[in-house]
């Protein structure tokens, strides 16, 4: 894989968390701005923010999916053995996967609907097939993650090293 490809693949959904994030920020200061000091609001600023949180939650989504970073609890896992750990994280990939791909598949339905009768935004005007990808987006992106994290932790009890556990938000022994 190409150094670029890598660099991507690592930081895609950190850069496009990043772009909405500021979206959503930038878009808020200024209509709270416009609102308290003009006493004039858009409509299209409060789509705008709108759309970009949602993407935010999709690309969010598949991230914590990436990283292993979704809420759960581990508690039995400290007392498994290596091997017993990777199966079961596969066999919650495996759960995601189907639920993902399924969901991808129902998801696009919505999209294509909105697609054949042209509906739009009612601030930005725009067609709201842009804004509706971002579920199917969001799940094609959750599907590539677990191919991956299912092939790293193949490869992982393959060999014999620890399955990737994430990064833990509290540690142990930790305050």
């Amino acid at each position: 894989m190409s150094k670029y490809l890598k660099l991507l693949d690592q930081n895609a959904e950190r850069w496009a968390l990043l772009v909405f994030y500021v979206m959503v920020v930038v878009t808020m200061a200024v209509e709270v701005l416009r609102r308290e000091i003009f006493a004039y609001s858009s409509i299209w600023g409060e789509e705008m923010v709108r759309y970009s949180f949602i993407y935010l939650a999709w690309v969010g989504a598949a991230a914590a999916v990436k990283e292993r970073a979704h809420i759960r609890i581990d508690v039995l896992m400290h007392y498994l053995g290596r091997r017993t750990k990777a199966l079961l994280y596969m066999f919650g990939d495996l759960i995601m996967f189907g639920v993902a791909v399924i969901a991808l598949f129902y998801s696009f339905e919505t999209v294509m609907v909105s697609a054949k009768f042209g509906s739009v935004s009612h601030g930005l005007r725009v067609s709201m097939v842009w804004f509706l990808m971002a579920v199917p987006a969001g799940f094609a992106l959750m599907t590539w993650r677990l191919i991956q994290s299912f092939v790293r932790d193949f490869n992982d009890l393959r060999s014999g090293r620890d399955v990737y556990e994430g990064d833990t938000l509290f540690e142990e022994g930790g305050a």
